[in-house]
């Protein structure tokens, strides 16, 4: 239960002796004054309450009301929630069980609109809250932002609560200063003298209009300027068509233009036109109340359907656009010129003047001519009568034909019609020597006015319009130039002086300015100004001081004051959230959530329980709750559970089903992190077998993975290369006859010819070079191989292998010899010469491999090679195999040396094998073959043994199989 503060009585001082006693005096007053208003708070508390903010709750005695109170069925007590943001999981657990009670309901104070449902935004309306007590206490009242203009509103309250972004314009004290205040003040006799005692309240606006308002506009919340009825423009700062004056009036009812805009003065420049001819189809007539028109005498309906728009039968369409009378006896005439088209009967065309018709004619005692004896056999009527539908009538005194608007013509002795645009007309002075030029109209077609006795479209320059009858043009007074409304109300002056507000001066008074001879007013934003917009003004008035880039603005903005002085906005003290002078000790808000506000000066707040006040509120929770002393003769408070306890920890919270959003963007999220993994472990296996290739490089002596390469690489992907010409880097980088890539770019083209034909050189040496050198190597092994295995065939005391021996490898052996050896190996030369055998070219044993075949460049690694026996090993010590030097073919393709007949040698006079009989009777056909064949001739190495019957039937030739 909230109940009010009750008010203290006040002691008398007594007067003092000496400052010290001063002190003495004020220190006692304020322990026995905060006594007796806890005591007297006590005592007007019944029963206590809880107060909240989001993570703090005090139990104790209270009279705030602002907020609004959280109850919930089945809890200990109800809570007081003061303005802020709460959610599910605010702390202490008392405040948690009811925010997320299902029972929960919410009672707010004036100014709050408060619905359950979290998160919980407790925060004032756009407006100001006024209450009568300090402290936020007591019956607030609330001003809501206005639409309209704030008329001045009393105001008597002991504390203020301000929305954000809000400020609120306060008459105080007996000056009745005007001040801005920006923040919620909890008691306003802590505020500094300047501003004690606020008694009206002046303005109230929003500050999220960006540019302000102009002085009619309200700035609503939404940061827009809200016009009234009237105003024009995104800053309200025009009158719209048809208002007029500083507060935008509306125009006279009857009135189609009048002198509008901020700086008109709503003189009626043209009255609204009733029953135009046009509204009814209607041109020379009147509209009448049931929509039909009558037409001006002469004119009747247009074959188009247009009302009194062709003259009728017997009248013609004259210079001036008015329909006149044609000539007596003709019924027909023509347009412009008048001339009879057809006359009546009786009547002849006149030769002369063929605008007449002639008759025979006689003529009576009176003086009237006439065809016959009847009154309607009239030619000329009389004097004093005109005709008239074939009759004679008289006329007023002012030539009007008698039950017409027609008047008398003495040209053509006829009763002729007004001028054009005229309902009526007269002669001013009528006689028989009037001319019909002298007709003045008297009455004018509705959407025209009467000047000098024409029916014009508007009046003159130097007259006006008669505001009697909204018709006739009235001449101005002789001191104006143009007028309105009346002769004397000048809207320009002559004799060079300048109009002001209807009158003729020398010079404009002050809120005027000089402008094409007129003194036309400023603003109303503007005190002074140099043009009618609210942007030019010179100086400002006391409701809107501050002067800004041709502006006049009513406050200056947060963390400013305004300085009479200077009439300037000048920046408030440091500690200052707002101000109202200069220095610290003006403040009206403090600008540290540590200080409250004292005497107009910022000091520490010494909160209980924190550290901070209230945002929003600038004031303590413990200031603002009266907690008991146990010490005291009050009760003890209730326990509450939950009040000091924060929220647990595991409170497991339901959490709704995901919607399709969420699910996709998990999707998308899960999608991508595969991606990336993907990407990633691409990335390091490409890495993994890039190193593995430079390793391999590397070990094989390739150099593929140095800087050059890298380089010539990116080169050939950056600019593109053909196949002919690509950069090949020399097998080492550190020969000294390398082509740099980097120094070829930089040439030109015949340059870059060059450098690669001489690349192209290089390259071919460092093959052949290649070549040469493999090619020793592999004739050093040959040799090798086959000084071992002759050897072992000369000097061996084994028995010869159960396989054919080829003897032509002899021939291959020492024709490889021959060639490599040159001069030194002349004995083999001799000893094959003497065996009758011809020597075997060297390209046959040391033929490229297939590699070298297909690429065009030698083997890298070394060549496959068998293994090798000494030449020197003892006979004996080397076993027999089956590539021995008996295997290979060669050798049994060629017979055998000549015995020796000197009977040296231990194998002289053996006889041959029969596998090499075989062998030797095959290699004959081959040899036959290739001499008479040629291209038929198998090829040397090819596998020549050809397939034999095997079995008992047809028994077989091959001797292996024996």
């Amino acid at each position: 239960m909230l109940f009010r503060r009750a008010t203290p009585t006040l002691f008398p001082a007594l007067p003092p002796s000496s400052p010290t006693t001063t002190r003495r005096l004020d220190m006692l007053s304020s322990i026995f004054m905060t006594s007796f208003l806890f005591g007297a708070s006590f005592a007007a508390q019944s029963s206590p309450t809880v107060v909240c903010v989001a993570g703090q709750c005090l139990e104790g005695y209270t009279n705030t009301t602002i907020g609004a109170v959280l109850s919930a069925s089945g809890a200990a007590t109800n809570i007081l929630l003061l303005p802020g943001q709460y959610t599910s999981t605010s702390d202490p657990s008392l405040l948690h069980s009811l925010l997320t009670s299902s029972s929960a309901s919410v009672s707010s104070s004036p100014g709050f609109d408060a619905n359950l449902s979290l998160p919980l935004n407790l925060a004032l309306q756009p407006g100001v809250a006024a209450y009568p007590q300090a402290k936020y206490s007591g019956d607030a009242s609330f001003v809501q932002l206005p639409s309209t203009r704030l008329n001045s509103t009393s105001l008597s309250a002991g504390s203020l609560a301000l929305s954000s972004n809000v400020w609120a314009a306060i008459s105080t004290g007996s000056s009745k200063d005007r001040v801005i205040f920006w923040d919620s003040v909890p008691d306003v006799s802590q505020l500094p003298s300047s501003a004690s005692g606020p008694s009206a309240l002046l303005d109230i606006q929003s500050s999220a209009c960006s540019p302000p308002c102009a002085g009619a506009g309200v700035c609503s919340a939404s940061g827009q300027c809200v016009c009234p009825t009237g105003f024009n423009g995104t800053s309200c700062e025009t009158c719209s068509p048809g208002f007029f004056g500083s507060s935008c009036q509306a125009c006279p009812a009857d009135c189609q233009k009048c002198d509008d805009g901020m700086t008109g003065t709503g003189r009626c420049l043209q009255p609204v036109i009733k029953n135009l001819p046009s509204t009814c189809n209607c041109e020379n007539g009147v509209c009448g109340s049931n929509g039909q028109c009558t037409c001006n005498p002469g004119w009747t309906t247009a074959s188009n359907g247009t009302a009194c728009a062709k003259c009728a039968d017997g009248f013609f369409l004259n210079s001036s656009g008015n329909c006149e009378v044609c000539s007596l006896g003709c019924t027909e005439c023509a347009d412009g010129s008048g001339e009879c088209i057809t006359c009546k009967s009786g009547f002849t065309q006149n030769a002369n003047d063929r605008t007449q018709c002639f008759a025979s004619q006689t003529t009576t005692s009176s003086g009237t001519t006439c065809s016959g004896a009847t009154s309607g056999d009239c030619i000329i009527c009389g004097a004093g009568k005109y005709t008239l539908n074939g009759n004679c009538v008289g006329t007023d005194g002012n030539g009007v034909c008698s039950g017409s608007t027609l008047v008398a013509d003495n040209n053509k002795h006829e009763c002729n019609t007004c001028p054009n645009s005229c309902t009526s007309c007269k002669f001013s002075s009528f006689t028989v020597a009037s001319t019909i030029d002298q007709v003045q109209c008297t009455g004018c077609l509705p959407g025209f006015v009467l000047s000098g006795g024409k029916c014009i479209a508007s009046c003159p320059t130097g007259t006006f319009l008669s505001p009697k009858d909204n018709v006739t043009c009235t001449t101005c007074d002789s001191s104006c130039g143009t007028c309105a409304g009346s002769s004397t109300f000048c809207l320009t002056c002559a004799n060079n002086q300048l109009a002001s507000n209807g009158s003729c001066v020398s010079s404009c008074p002050s809120n005027t300015f000089s402008s094409s001879g007129q003194c036309i007013s400023c603003h109303p934003d503007c005190a002074s100004c140099s043009g009618s917009s609210f942007n030019q003004c010179s100086s400002c008035p006391s409701d809107r001081p501050v002067l800004t880039n041709g502006r006049c603005l009513p406050t200056c903005s947060k963390g400013q004051f305004f300085d009479k002085t200077s009439s300037t906005c000048q920046s408030c003290d440091s500690s200052c959230s707002s101000c109202s002078g200069a220095g610290p000790s003006n403040c009206l808000a403090c600008s540290s959530s540590s200080q409250v506000l004292r005497s107009g000066t910022c000091s520490s707040a010494n909160c209980s329980g924190t550290s901070s006040t209230i945002s929003g509120l600038g004031v303590c929770l413990s200031d603002l709750v009266v907690v008991p002393t146990t010490s005291g003769t009050a009760a003890p408070l209730p326990s509450i559970t939950g009040i000091d306890t924060p929220t647990s920890s595991t409170t497991t919270t339901v959490r709704p089903p995901l919607a399709w959003w969420e699910i996709l963007l998990m999707a998308l999220g899960c999608a991508f992190i595969f991606v990336v993994v993907l990407m990633c472990w691409r990335r390091r296996a490409r890495k993994r077998r890039a190193a593995a290739t430079a390793n391999f490089a590397a070990a094989k002596g390739i150099h593929r993975g140095n800087w050059r390469h890298r380089l010539a690489r990116f080169g050939e992907r950056l600019f593109g290369h053909k196949k002919s010409q690509r950069w090949m880097l020399p097998e080492h980088a550190d020969d000294p006859n390398a082509i740099r890539l980097e120094e070829a770019r930089g040439h030109s083209d015949g340059h870059y010819e060059k450098l690669r034909l001489a690349e192209r050189e290089h390259h071919a040496a460092a093959l052949s070079a290649r070549r040469r050198a493999s090619a020793l190597r592999h004739e050093k092994d040959m040799d090798g191989i086959l000084d071992a295995y002759e050897y072992t065939r000369a000097g061996s005391s084994r028995a010869p292998s159960p396989l054919p021996s080829l003897h032509s490898y002899d021939d291959d052996r020492h024709s490889h010899k021959a060639s490599s050896r040159g001069s030194s190996s002349g004995s083999d030369r001799d000893r094959d010469h003497a065996r009758g055998r011809k020597p075997v070219p060297v390209h046959d044993l040391t033929q490229e491999s297939l590699y070298s075949q297909v690429t065009g460049q030698p083997r890298r690694a070394p060549e496959p090679r068998l293994p090798l026996r000494g030449r020197d090993a003892p006979p004996a010590d080397v076993p027999h195999s089956r590539y021995s030097g008996s295997t290979t073919y060669s050798s049994w393709l060629l017979p055998d040396p000549p015995a020796d007949r000197s009977g040296l040698g231990a194998g002289a006079g053996a006889p041959p094998t029969p596998a090499q009989e075989y062998a030797r009777s095959v290699s004959q056909q081959g040899h036959r073959a290739g001499e008479l064949g040629g291209q038929d001739a198998p090829q040397r190495g090819a596998y020549w043994l050809h397939p034999a019957h095997t079995g008992s039937s047809g028994g077989s030739r091959n001797p292996f199989l024996r």
